[in-house]
């Protein structure tokens, strides 16, 4: 038996228990991991509220994790026993002491960088990846809109899109995490909660508006985030921290010939070329010094519940992790 938080019913974050689950033994193809830093990830809370779907209750939140292979499934080559390795994405369950997973989902993890960081970064990180290389392709001379700027997502954004040569515009909430956003290399900062982003990006772009934006709040920023793309900008939303966006009418896109996406880590990593080339990225970006990563709140993971509450309460800036 390990000790894992599981969820037996969707709520609050006092829904999540510390529990014994049985996690048995890796079957072919698979490898039991002894987890040394989980990270929390706002899907986290949409599992637990029931914004999306969990397969069945009760279930174990979390998608990524860093820990140490303590067993291999029959037939398995290319892992061993004391492997240090990360994974993010699915499967879901990595609030746990120890997991199984499939092998083809882990990435080997790089002595040089702190387990901790890697585990704080994993989904975020790739996240940023392909919504700056791939998702869109932000090049030297682009101006960017970056929501939530001082979020886990949103400051990698900020840090990478200004190593990529682009104009960064981000929003925050308070003149702390304004501070937190310039040092990330935000070239314009709006505090949204004191003066409005749509006529302050009119302003920075001289009416000419923004290639793209990174929208993860949702709801409340969807409407005025099109408004600030320029002709044929990318609208790319990836998140719903205020709420999921009222239905948009084609008509909103074909004023300026606008591209909409919702894209997903998991699309964008389906081939094992595809993730350890995103995670590779990654990885040679924070060995490099391009991405700073701020593990600001660690906690542990039985204390999951609180971790919930805080990231929820907005009282929480970058990174947060559990720790077995």
């Amino acid at each position: 038996m390990v000790k894992a938080i599981r969820v037996h019913e969707l709520g609050g974050p006092q829904v999540l228990k510390w529990e014994d689950v049985e996690i048995g033994e890796p079957k072919e193809g698979e490898i039991r991991v002894k987890n040394k830093a989980i990270g929390i990830n706002f899907i986290d809370v949409y599992f637990r509220k029931g914004v999306y779907k969990a397969p069945s209750l009760p279930f174990t939140p979390g998608m990524e994790a860093v820990g140490v292979v303590t067993a291999v499934g029959d037939g398995l080559t290319g892992r061993k026993v004391g492997d240090l390795v990360a994974y993010a994405g699915q499967p879901m369950g990595s609030y746990a002491e120890e997991q199984i997973l499939p092998a083809n989902k882990v990435v080997p993890v790089p002595s040089s960088i702190d387990p901790v960081i890697v585990a704080s970064v994993m989904m975020k990180g790739m996240t940023a990846q392909f919504l700056l290389r791939r998702c869109f392709k932000v090049e030297p001379g682009h101006t960017i809109l970056v929501h939530a700027a001082a979020g886990g997502v949103g400051s990698l954004l900020c840090q990478w899109g200004n190593a990529l040569g682009a104009t960064v515009i981000g929003t925050v909430s308070s003149k702390e995490k304004a501070a937190q956003a310039k040092e990330d290399g935000c070239h314009h900062i709006i505090i949204s909660t004191q003066e409005d982003f749509v006529t302050r990006v009119n302003e920075i772009t001289s009416g000419n508006g923004v290639e793209v934006v990174y929208d993860s709040v949702g709801k409340d920023t969807f409407e005025g985030s099109l408004v600030c793309l320029k002709l044929r900008g990318y609208m790319v939303s990836f998140g719903q921290s205020s709420g999921s966006p009222d239905p948009v009418p084609l008509s909103a896109l074909a004023a300026k010939s606008l591209f909409l996406t919702r894209p997903t880590l998991m699309q964008y990593v389906v081939t094992r070329d595809e993730l350890l080339e995103t995670a590779g990225e990654l990885f040679a970006n924070i060995a490099s010094g391009v991405l700073k990563v701020r593990v600001n709140h660690t906690y542990p993971l039985s204390d999951a519940a609180k971790a919930h509450e805080d990231l929820e309460g907005r009282k929480t800036s970058g990174s947060v992790v559990l720790i077995p």
